[in-house]
């Protein structure tokens, strides 16, 4: 399997691109943080009995007045900020796949669907989602958040009703047209269920362009998880996000304590840039047009 990959022509391909390199490489730290973060972590930032308040807004080690122990400075509580930075980034990034592969199921199931069936089921479920598409997604999140209440769980709620309309609207593009062609038709000639002919002759063929908007949506949830949490709409502080540690340095951002707000925004920024890196890869090798 893996002397496979590496012989095939993706592979190839991807060592040749510079960017898809760098994106790999950020979203490898990423992954690796995930797993490994609180492992390495100096600190555990939310185990009250490690803080020391008498340390409180240190700026980084390399800053006059600095400490070797806090690398990147520490926030308002003694907080260290590369050990919170570590904390945030693992919960950024599995709010934004779990939120993916959440919409990603429904939004598929829909467009299957809505795409096989038609008629009035697949007029329904395209206007609610002409209707959803209508308004910004960061203001129907707001508004499910007000909704809902904070919490992790009501953020992947809210993420995953922003976010399954554009598989939907993929998908039953794509199953239009598969339903067209001649292994469809032999299948219903032969006598299979709907079901077995979706799963098995019509959903291999439309995986795709999922997969690119899939890796890219990642990116796009851990921004508007973020935005939430900045409002204050977001993930609770108990279980800060990056965007919470942003808000939180923000408070005292125009007082020369830069560091607690700008590290975490440089963390995002870096996670969606090699996300987007990657994700521009695979739609360039993913869509035959575009070979």
């Amino acid at each position: 399997m893996m002397g496979q990959l590496l012989a095939s022509q993706f592979f190839y391909n991807w060592r040749r691109n510079l960017s898809a390199i760098a994106g790999s490489a950020i979203i490898l730290v990423c992954v690796l943080i995930v797993l490994f973060g609180p492992l390495v972590s100096p600190q555990n930032p939310y185990d009250l009995t490690q803080l020391n308040l008498l340390d409180s807004y240190k700026p980084p080690a390399w800053i006059e007045g600095g400490d070797p122990r806090y690398l990147l400075g520490t926030d308002g509580q003694g907080r260290d900020v590369l050990s919170s930075i570590l904390y945030g980034t693992r919960v950024s990034a599995l709010i934004g796949i779990a939120a993916m592969l959440m919409a990603c199921t429904i939004g598929t199931t829909l467009g299957l669907l809505a795409g096989f069936y038609g008629g009035r089921l697949d007029a329904f479920i395209m206007r609610v989602a002409d209707i959803q598409l209508s308004f910004p997604s960061m203001l129907i999140a707001l508004f499910l958040m007000s909704a809902f209440g904070t919490g992790i769980d009501k953020v992947l709620i809210a993420l995953t009703l922003v976010g399954w309309v554009v598989y939907a609207r993929t998908v039953r593009g794509s199953t239009l047209g598969e339903i067209q062609k001649e292994y469809v038709q032999a299948a219903r000639v032969a006598g299979l269920r709907d079901a077995k002919i979706i799963r098995r002759h019509v959903l291999p063929n439309v995986l795709t362009p999922l997969i690119v908007i899939a890796t890219v949506q990642v990116g796009t949830f851990i921004l508007i998880e973020a935005s939430l949490s900045f409002l204050g709409v977001g993930v609770p502080i108990t279980q800060p996000s990056l965007g919470l540690l942003i808000k939180n340095g923000f408070d005292v951002l125009f007082s020369g304590l830069w560091w607690t707000s700008v590290f975490p925004g440089l963390m995002i920024m870096a996670m969606v840039f090699g996300i987007n890196l990657f994700g521009d890869f695979l739609r360039d090798e993913l869509n035959p047009r575009l070979k």
